[in-house]
C-alpha cells in the first residue's frame, strides 16, 4: 500500500505521553496545520531491535523539535504494555527515558490501514476467523506535512533497524522544497545546492557538482 499523495489514515486511540502519562484519544488532528510528523511503527515492546530504534529516536528528539517535527511511535502493544517498558532503565532493555507519544494499537486497525500490519485475518474451513501471521507492524516510518498529507514513507521488514539520520534528512528535504521550491537531487543534505524544477535547473545544478 502507497500512501504518499494520500491523506494519512485518521485514528484516535490511547497513547502514553510523556513518558508516564496514558491518555485515551490521542490523534494527529492535534498537529494538523501546526507540525509536520514523524510517526514510526515498530513490531513489539519487550524486544531487542526495537529499543535500540525507540532511544535513537530520543537521542535526536531535540533535532526534530528544532524542525517543528512531532516524533510519535505506535506498536500494537496495549498502553499498560507501554507503560511497563517504560519504567525499565535502558541497561535493562527497557526505554526509560522516552518522552515522545507510543500509540497503543490494540485492534490493528492503524496498523492496517497504513499497510505495515504484518498478517491477515481469515476464514478457516470451518468459517471460523483466525489470524494468518504474528499480527504485529512491519517497521514503517511516515513522512506527514503540515496538511496531514504523506510525502514519504519506508517499510523495513523485522530484523532491520532504521537510520534516524535519514528520516531527519528527508524532513530537510521536504522542508526545503516547501521554503524555497526546489528539488532534492541523491544524497542531498541540508546546506547542499538543490535544483530548480526545469531542464535549466538541471543545467545550472551539474555546472555546480
Amino acid at each position: 500500500m502507497v500512501l504518499v499523495g494520500k491523506k494519512a489514515p485518521h485514528f484516535s486511540a490511547a497513547a502514553v505521553i510523556n513518558g508516564n502519562e496514558i491518555i485515551s484519544d490521542f490523534s494527529l488532528d492535534m498537529f494538523v496545520g501546526k507540525k509536520h510528523v514523524v510517526l514510526f511503527f515498530y513490531p513489539k515492546d519487550f524486544t531487542f531491535v526495537c529499543p535500540s530504534e525507540l532511544h535513537a529516536f530520543q537521542e535526536k528528539l531535540d533535532e526534530f523539535k528544532e524542525r517543528n517535527v512531532e516524533v510519535i511511535a505506535c506498536s500494537t502493544d496495549t498502553p499498560e504494555s507501554h507503560w511497563g517498558w517504560l519504567q525499565v532503565n535502558k541497561e535493562n532493555g527497557g526505554i526509560k527515558g522516552i518522552t515522545y507519544p507510543l500509540i497503543a494499537d490494540q485492534t490493528k486497525t492503524i496498523a492496517s490501514n497504513y499497510g505495515v500490519l504484518f498478517g491477515d485475518y481469515v476464514l478457516n474451513e470451518n468459517d471460523e476467523l483466525e489470524a494468518e501471521g504474528p499480527m504485529i507492524s512491519f517497521r514503517g516510518l511516515f513522512l506527514i506535512d503540515k496538511e496531514g498529507v504523506v510525502q514519504h514513507q519506508l517499510v523495513n521488514h523485522l530484523p532491520l533497524g532504521r537510520n534516524v539520520d535519514e528520516a531527519l534528512r528527508i524532513v530537510d528535504a521536504l522542508q526545503h522544497h516547501e521554503e524555497n521550491g526546489e528539488v532534492c537531487p541523491a544524497n542531498w543534505e541540508k546546506g547542499k545546492d538543490a535544483m530548480i524544477e526545469s531542464f535549466d535547473g538541471v543545467a545550472d545544478y551539474l555546472s555546480k557538482n
